[in-house]
């Protein structure tokens, strides 16, 4: 289909952006590499009457080493997040995760804010993000302010994001001598999962994100804590469903994807060493 006619900026600085948004309001909305808007464009369930283009701001497409932590910029394609040696050296479970997304052109044009301000549980990157303990940092009138992984996503393709806000920074704690795994589960390549897990284990500490488990991205507490508490492999990945509320669709029941989260979990704590 073909999207509602729409007005385009093309923002030149963060501070340009933020003023057009500020102009037009909930008017507007962000477009920086178009793979999560534009196919909800197509479909008509999203209108807006202005689109804010910041695809071509340099100065948020970046990988910084930052002490404790890896700065990434928004704009970073998910391309250069997968090949960065030094996301490679210090979150190895963001690069994996990333080199699943899509297929070669979505992810040299795709950018790793963009994936994180959709929102969308399906999505392979919150879940990693949230495994990591990674934050959000975001700008607006206000100023700039930080927000947990854990309390950025907030529904289903809702954030913590204002409208007159911008994601112009991610921030993941390097984790060097971290065991990983990304497990994923789709009836064909490039498909969305139909329910993954990224699992970080880091000197006895378990992260574990699952991908579409429930109407927002979602991290598996119930396993984390087992394996943080001493459980097995095969404790742990027993609870992975537990609390949550994944949907039902032509992919799956509600009983096959709590299924699919405990033998995928599972995996990716083996294949971490647990």
């Amino acid at each position: 289909m073909i999207p509602v006619a729409f007005d385009y900026e093309r923002a030149e600085s963060t501070d340009h952006a933020l003023s057009l948004l500020a102009e037009h309001g909930d008017d507007a909305k962000v477009l920086a590499g178009g793979h999560s808007l534009l196919p909800l464009m197509k479909y008509r369930l999203a209108a807006p009457a202005v689109l804010v283009d910041i695809g071509r701001l340099d100065e948020l497409s970046y990988i910084r080493d930052d002490g404790d932590l890896l700065a990434i910029g928004a704009l970073t394609r998910h391309r250069d997040v997968e090949t960065s040696d030094l996301v490679l050296a210090n979150a190895g479970l963001l690069a994996g995760a990333t080199a699943q997304v899509g297929d070669p052109q979505v992810r040299h044009r795709g950018t790793l804010g963009g994936a994180l301000a959709h929102g969308d549980p399906a999505s392979d990157l919150p879940a990693a993000l949230l495994a990591l303990r990674g934050s959000m940092v975001i700008r607006g009138p206000g100023g700039t302010r930080e927000v947990e992984a854990d309390d950025f996503f907030t529904g289903f393709l809702e954030t913590a994001l204002g409208e007159d806000e911008l994601l112009v920074e991610i921030r993941v704690p390097k984790m060097p001598d971290a065991t990983w795994s990304f497990q994923k589960f789709n009836r064909r390549a490039q498909d969305w999962a139909i329910v993954g897990a990224a699992v970080v284990v880091n000197g006895g500490v378990c992260g574990v994100g699952l991908v579409n488990m429930d109407s927002q991205p979602v991290r598996a507490a119930a396993t984390e804590a087992s394996v943080d508490s001493g459980g097995t492999a095969a404790e742990a990945a027993a609870l992975a469903a537990d609390g949550l509320e994944p949907s039902a669709d032509l992919n799956a029941s509600v009983e096959y994807r709590c299924h699919l989260a405990r033998v995928l979990t599972r995996r990716g704590l083996e294949e971490s060493g647990l």
